[in-house]
């Protein structure tokens, strides 16, 4: 017997009515980029690792899909590479090329090697998939597509406070209720600063990232094993707890953070980010969240994350800035922001809430029905001219029962069905069955059209 088929766990096959539910949302998010003035570009699904490889931190390395050299990928390992099992060495030998992880990097890359055709500030989207090596589980997926708007080119904050009106105006379409999160990665310098750690701000960001996830006893755990002494702990742990509203948690973090610098520089950033959505009104709820780092290694100013309110699923949106991305390909002083939105993650949402319209649960808007030959014949020139008027519509395929050709209809939740038989043949008419109400109207061509448009 043959084996079952089957695809890579963390993957997903999706029906008729799952991709038109998917491309509501790439359509939603669509038409918003372009709203805000954004361009789409297209980069390769696989990309040099050299490109790559560093840009994520070392664990977001160790969740690169890494491809295969073509033909014999073993004619460079040598055989004590073998014998030593150097994973790292010996993939840099078998493997040059590897499967974005994300569409910031590819990005950045595109702004370096196209900078002489770019007009700057250069506002890009980009809407394709991505893939990682992760242990797939409930919201987290090996292969998933990415919805990315990003401007580079320009320092100003106004750049931020207009991405995250994009992000309120996407989710009020959407009808999921959302927080948005925000911090800045200058306050977390700052207060890894002022707990005496500053040579251990990667290993703090990514250990109070996880804060949600393992709470805070097991964040202290995981800093202690990176050599954080009980002193800053103790230092870190009511920044980590801090409360209040925007006000009262910007006037404890410009306590905290007075004798930095670089902490101070992020609590103004931060407040002038919040006065702009203010200022703004904005549908959904934004506040700050100062463990909030997101465990990238080249954001360096504000932090961004969205997670909806109704559903357990982690953050949908997410993003931030990023002043030296373009630096390790070499262009320097090229500063950027931007947001991904997670589509896969907020189908989910859609789905677990319900929150599609109607009007996607059929992708045809008539069938005909199939008496026989001249009926036939006769349906497909009045198909010819509803679908130059944009009216979509489809002709049963063979001439059954009248039964079985209205259950098929009503399994693809078609709205309407147009019956031509002999007394239509003879004056030139269609009757038109609403198939939720069961009424039945006699039309001709021009009819049909107005009835199915309105």
């Amino acid at each position: 017997m043959a084996q079952k088929p089957s695809i890579p766990k963390g993957t997903r096959d999706f029906s008729p009515i799952e991709m038109a539910r998917r491309n509501y949302i790439f359509d939603t998010i669509r038409k918003a980029f372009k709203l805000y003035g954004y361009q789409q570009i297209e980069t390769p699904s696989m990309e040099n690792l050299s490109t790559l490889m560093g840009k994520y931190g070392e664990e977001g390395d160790k969740l690169l899909f890494k491809i295969l050299n073509s033909g014999d990928f073993m004619r460079s390992v040598k055989e004590e590479d073998l014998g030593s099992r150097n994973l790292p060495h010996l993939t840099n030998q078998m493997c040059e090329k590897g499967l974005r992880y994300d569409l910031t990097v590819p990005f950045a890359r595109f702004v370096v090697q196209h900078r002489n055709e770019l007009q700057f500030p250069f506002r890009r989207f980009q809407i394709q998939p991505v893939w990682r090596a992760d242990r797939p589980q409930k919201g987290r997926y090996r292969e998933f597509y990415q919805c990315d708007a990003d401007v580079v080119g320009s320092d100003s904050l106004t750049n931020e406070i207009e991405l995250l009106s994009l992000v309120d105006s996407v989710f009020t379409t959407f009808g999921i209720s959302t927080v948005i999160k925000i911090n800045n990665r200058k306050i977390l310098s700052g207060i890894a600063e002022v707990i005496g750690a500053a040579d251990k701000i990667v290993d703090i960001t990514v250990a109070i990232d996880k804060i949600d996830k393992i709470g805070l006893e097991a964040v202290k755990d995981e800093l202690r094993s990176k050599g954080i002494n009980e002193d800053s702990l103790s230092l870190l742990e009511p920044v980590l707890l801090l409360n209040g509203n925007t006000s009262e948690k910007l006037a404890k973090l410009s306590e905290i953070l007075k004798d930095s610098e670089i902490g101070m520089k992020g609590v103004e950033e931060l407040r002038e980010l919040m006065e702009g959505c203010e200022d703004l009104e904005f549908n959904n709820d934004v506040e700050i969240d100062v463990s909030l780092a997101r465990g990238l290694n080249y954001y360096t100013g504000t932090i961004i994350e969205v997670k909806a309110k109704d559903v357990e699923i982690g953050s949908i949106t997410g993003g931030g800035r990023y002043d030296n991305l373009t630096g390790v390909f070499g262009v320097e002083g090229l500063s950027g922001v931007g947001i991904s939105f997670g589509a896969d993650r907020i189908y989910d949402v859609l789905n677990h809430l319900n929150l599609y319209p109607e009007s996607l649960n059929s992708s045809v808007n008539v069938m005909f029905v199939n008496f026989g030959k001249k009926e036939a014949s006769r349906a497909l020139k009045i198909m010819s001219q509803l679908r130059k008027e944009g009216v979509s519509c489809e002709l049963y395929s063979d001439s059954v029962k009248m039964k079985k050709q209205l259950g098929y209809a009503d399994a693809k939740m078609i709205p309407y069905v147009a019956i031509i038989g002999e007394n239509e043949l003879e004056d030139g008419s269609i009757t038109l069955k609403d198939m939720t109400t069961g009424e039945q109207s006699k039309l001709d061509v021009k009819g049909v059209i107005e009835k199915v448009k309105n």
